[in-house]
């Protein structure tokens, strides 16, 4: 016997997020980092996307994107 279609709920829409334009100030961005340390200070690849972050965060607006990317 064939199996009744499931009712799919409706797809979420999302945008996109980019924390480095929520860190303004200066004492955002070192809470950023103190906050990473505190929660993930074994997390070597989260700790490194943080100081991505930062970096991009420090140089948005004076540099051009391919300048501050890090890989």
């Amino acid at each position: 016997m064939p199996k009744a279609p499931a009712n799919k709920p409706p797809k979420t829409k999302t945008i996109p997020y980019d924390v480095a334009e929520q860190l303004r100030t200066p004492e955002e961005r070192a809470a950023y980092l103190d906050a990473w340390l505190e929660e993930a200070r074994d997390d070597a690849a989260g700790i490194a996307r943080v100081l991505r972050d930062l970096v991009r965060a420090e140089g948005r607006g004076q540099y051009p994107r391919n300048r501050c990317e890090i890989s």
